[in-house]
């Protein structure tokens, strides 16, 4: 497994220690955060349209559609278009290099939206929201606000829905934004 191969090249005191004690405290704190199949059916449909903004259908449009829409627009565009694909490049790289595993595949919880794929490490829909939300929050710092929060709502989505623990989905989020300021 790559992810092995990737472990094995770590320094022994911290495969020994703070590896394990990180994923501890990440698998501890999604167990706490997660939603169960009991809870409300109007909240696990709010999270689930939330989470979607998050997805290819959606980011790829609010990244894409604005190059038809004036310079400004179009700019910021082209930025939240460039962000996007290289911050999924680079997270689809970490997944198939760390391998992951989700969390339903490792705690007794149930996943209560599809899973794109078997992996876990970096959240690819919470790059996919922080790389769009970023770039125009850069383009026009009136709207940053909320559109970072959106952002940050779309991660938050994935862990109450079981997909992601919450350190794939900071890291995730911490790709986008580093590739985002990085194109600017």
């Amino acid at each position: 497994m790559p992810g092995a191969r990737l472990l094995a090249r770590v320094p022994n005191f911290l495969r020994g220690t703070l590896v394990p004690r990180l994923d501890a405290g990440d698998r501890a704190l999604f167990l706490r955060c997660a939603l169960l199949e009991t809870t409300p059916r109007v909240a696990r449909l709010f999270w689930t349209v939330l989470t979607h903004l998050g997805g290819s259908t959606a980011s790829i449009a609010a990244a894409t559609l604005p190059l038809f829409m004036g310079k400004a627009l179009h700019d910021a565009a082209v930025h939240a278009t460039a962000t996007l694909v290289l911050s999924h490049l680079v997270v689809q790289l970490i997944k198939r290099t760390v391998g992951r595993p989700r969390p339903s595949c490792r705690t007794a919880s149930t996943a209560l939206a599809a899973e794109p794929d078997r992996f876990s490490f970096p959240s690819g829909h919470s790059a996919a929201a922080m790389s769009v939300a970023l770039a125009y929050a850069l383009a026009f710092p009136a709207l940053a606000t909320p559109l970072l929060i959106v952002a940050g709502l779309v991660g938050m989505s994935r862990v109450f829905l079981g997909v992601h623990y919450p350190g794939d989905v900071l890291m995730g989020q911490l790709i986008a934004a580093l590739v985002g300021l990085g194109l600017r």
